[in-house]
């Protein structure tokens, strides 16, 4: 992997704040299925599973938000080296006011679909877009779409100076 352009990293007082939300939120559904369970077992099982979903739920979001995304000149990479996507397979990053991104975040738009995934307050690929956002660091995420946006245009200039 080439040296690091940005490195965006996940907002500590945001990350406790989440996973607190999704603790608390758990907790109170458990608690309402167990100590004042409604009169129907069909009510006091869905809590049950809703509460144990958002808890597991919770438990995904502090292992993904341990994790840090690292843009190279090869592409956008988690710190455990897990490919977001390469360079030479982004078109566009978007990042205005009426974008589909996550919160303090920014989208990139591949060339072509990828399969679908999804680490809960960092990012998320459905086909052809990466939302990368969420309980990262606002200024941390604003500069690294800033630093891939003049890398792309770079990039394709690049492109259009060996093509003539």
């Amino acid at each position: 992997m080439s040296d690091e352009l940005a490195v965006l990293r996940v907002s500590a007082p945001r990350r406790i704040f989440a996973i607190g939300v999704m603790v608390i939120l758990a907790g109170l559904l458990l608690s309402v299925a167990s100590v004042r369970p409604p009169d129907d077992a069909l009510w006091r099982g869905f809590l049950a599973v809703l509460g144990g979903a958002i808890l597991a739920l919770g438990e995904a979001m502090r292992r993904a938000t341990a994790r840090s995304l690292r843009l190279t000149r090869d592409g956008l990479f988690d710190s455990t080296g897990r490919e977001l996507a390469r360079m030479d397979e982004i078109t566009r990053v978007e990042r205005g006011a009426f974008a589909l991104k996550p919160s303090n975040g920014f989208t990139v738009l591949l060339a072509a679909g990828r399969p679908p995934v999804w680490v809960p307050g960092v990012w998320w690929r459905i086909g052809r877009r990466i939302g990368v956002g969420g309980v990262t660091s606002a200024i941390e995420a604003r500069a690294m779409a800033d630093i891939l946006a003049a890398a792309l245009v770079e990039r394709d200039r690049a492109r259009e100076a060996g093509a003539e």
